[in-house]
């Protein structure tokens, strides 16, 4: 169950060109504990004194180095060749992911800097390349063990505390090249409409044409390799959007609605035509689907969504935040729905492309929650807000991904129950994300303490299902802030009303078994009839309060010290998948 655009390991699964090359591997490597890189320009005369492989940070196994000592400053080198038949084409130089600051220099001349560790960026770098083809990245990564940078569960101290865990430093995701002509189509944003049974897209176009060659784009839309429409338009300005309407009579059903059911996508290839030559083809793909909010429910199309999600941190034994292979994503995700879930969320973490692009051919629903900071002063919220914009930005066209959480238990505003400065944070952060994205809701302190927020998420592990009945009986007492949870939090920040949105209990369980080395959320059990006893408890106390719309189990996998995953690190199931999928569907 693919797409025909797939391509196996290509990072960008949203947009697909055939031409690319992939930098991953042994690279030269070096730490620069003094800072004197930069000064001795190690960019023109690099001496590596140890390798390690790309795209694993250098604190794991999989790097070949495997030294979780914090070192703010390292570097990078290694040597690639474009091939013949590419020279005289642009080539641009892609990082999915560098953790924190990259400054990069190609021929020892200086290329650019990108701050923010879990966003994607580029550069053309055309203009530096050697005529032979030989040619030699040099990369400078900085990261700090600052509480101003999105950092998420990366720790700040020397050694890994409650939830906090080894830093991650460096070069993290895939690295490569791609070869595009100077007339290039730049980037799309497709914005589905289930009640008009069409689709927006919204282009931008590099147009370097020659006079006399007109530019020209055609959009074409398939469905299991049948055309729904094609369409060619002349390029006018580098800026431009077109609508199109999906239903074909070619279809069962007229049109194809996305939905974890029912996983359907119309793939969209774009070439881009100057005068009679293809100057450039792009392969894509959406989802037709609307998540709203009607009342107190949450609609996926134009049905009631009960969201039964598994909170996931993306981390591996032997490679930490970053995937060992694609095929352990794939993995993840199986598991995820052979246990009856329904749903994801990506906690602290901004994941891997090919991530979402299985979730969407697959049917999983994501909620993308940002790294947090864990200060609040001027430059973490420029910070944080340059990089959240990004993410909402580069993750758009996913149709899996139906909720945004930029913040997280008043991580980075811990005064938000009480602090206007805070709360007005949070405000501008949700008006900004909806100026880019109108049509997901968008969660702006997860937990606890919400001001904005389009859903009223709750955090709370206690571990008695009757208890919890007891305690959310009175739902007026929760949303209006008469009664606390979860160590003495309230529901709404001071200044803020409960306005009858849908209520989720996004964080509960955690459950840990007692000969794990580690910790998990209240008493920890003996054995699996006792895991599940209590497992099945607070799961059905949940599905049993009828004001609540869905719920999110801590977790899938142990992470370092916390092990009261569903599954061990290396994705050892503790308990039947089946048994924990029958309690989720029960």
């Amino acid at each position: 169950m693919t797409l025909s655009m797939y391509r196996a390991d290509y990072p960008r699964p949203q947009f697909v060109r055939q031409e690319w090359m992939n930098l991953n591997g042994e690279w030269d490597f070096r730490f620069d504990d003094g800072n004197k890189g930069e000064t001795e320009q190690w960019f023109r005369s690099f001496a590596g004194d140890r390798t390690i492989v790309v795209p694993f940070s250098y604190e794991t196994k999989a790097s070949g180095i495997e030294d979780p000592t914090a070192h703010p400053h390292v570097w990078y080198r290694r040597a690639f060749d474009v091939p013949a038949e590419q020279r005289g084409r642009n080539v641009v130089l892609h990082f999915q992911g560098v953790d924190y600051l990259a400054k990069v220099w190609v021929n020892g001349e200086y290329v650019g800097s990108h701050e923010g560790g879990y966003t994607a960026f580029s550069f053309d770098v055309t203009s530096l390349l050697r005529s032979d083809g030989a040619n030699e990245i040099v990369v400078k990564a900085e990261d700090a063990e600052s509480g101003t940078q999105p950092r998420g569960k990366q720790r700040w101290r020397s050694a890994n505390f409650g939830c906090w865990y080894v830093q991650t430093t460096g070069i993290w995701q895939t690295v490569w090249l791609e070869y595009v002509d100077p007339s290039h189509l730049q980037s799309v944003k497709m914005t589905p409409d289930v009640d008009a049974n069409a689709v927006r897209i919204d282009y931008r176009v590099s147009d370097k044409s020659a006079a006399g060659q007109p530019l020209r784009l055609t959009t074409a839309i398939t469905m299991d390799g049948e055309i729904i429409r094609e369409t060619t338009q002349f390029v006018g300005r580098s800026a431009f959007s077109a609508t199109f309407d999906l239903i074909s009579e070619k279809r069962e059903w007229r049109v194809e609605y996305w939905s974890p059911s029912n996983p359907k996508l119309y793939e969209v290839s774009f070439t881009l035509t100057e005068g009679d030559q293809v100057v450039d083809r792009v392969s894509s793909y959406f989802g037709l689907r609307k998540i709203s909010i009607v009342g107190e429910r949450i609609m996926l199309n134009y049905d009631q969504l009960y969201q039964r999600l598994i909170l996931d941190q993306g981390y591996w034994h032997d490679s930490h935040l970053t995937p060992p292979s694609e095929e352990a994503i794939i993995a993840d995700i199986d598991a995820i729905l052979a246990m009856g879930y329904n749903g994801v969320r990506k906690h602290q973490k901004i994941e891997d492309a090919r991530f979402l692009y299985w979730c969407d051919v697959k049917g999983l629903l994501v909620w993308s929650e940002a790294a947090a900071t864990y200060e609040f002063n001027d430059e973490a919220v420029d910070r944080f807000t340059r990089e959240w914009l990004e993410i909402v930005q580069q993750q758009y066209n996913h149709p899996s991904i139906i909720t945004w959480v930029p913040f997280n238990e008043s991580w980075g505003i811990g005064n938000v129950f009480s602090d206007r400065r805070q709360q007005q944070f949070t405000e501008a952060i949700y008006h900004l994300t909806k100026a880019i994205d109108p049509n997901r809701p968008v969660i702006v302190n997860d937990g606890w303490e919400h001001t904005v927020s389009d859903i009223l998420t709750l955090h709370d592990y206690e571990e008695n299902g009757d208890s919890f009945l007891q305690r959310y009986a009175d739902k007026d007492a929760i949303t209006g802030n008469k009664h606390a949870f979860n160590n003495w939090r309230f529901a709404m920040a001071q200044g803020y009303a409960y306005r009858g949105q849908p209520v989720i209990i996004s964080e509960f369980g955690g459950i840990a078994f007692k000969d794990e080395k580690g910790w998990g959320y209240g008493n920890q059990v003996d054995n699996e009839e006792s895991f599940l006893a209590r497992f099945k408890g607070i799961t059905q106390a949940i599905k049993s309060t009828p004001y609540v719309s869905g719920y999110c189990y801590t977790q899938i996998t142990d992470v370092q010290q916390e092990v009261n995953g569903l599954l061990t690190e290396d994705r050892k199931p503790k308990v039947p998948l089946e048994k924990i999928r029958e309690i989720n569907l029960a």
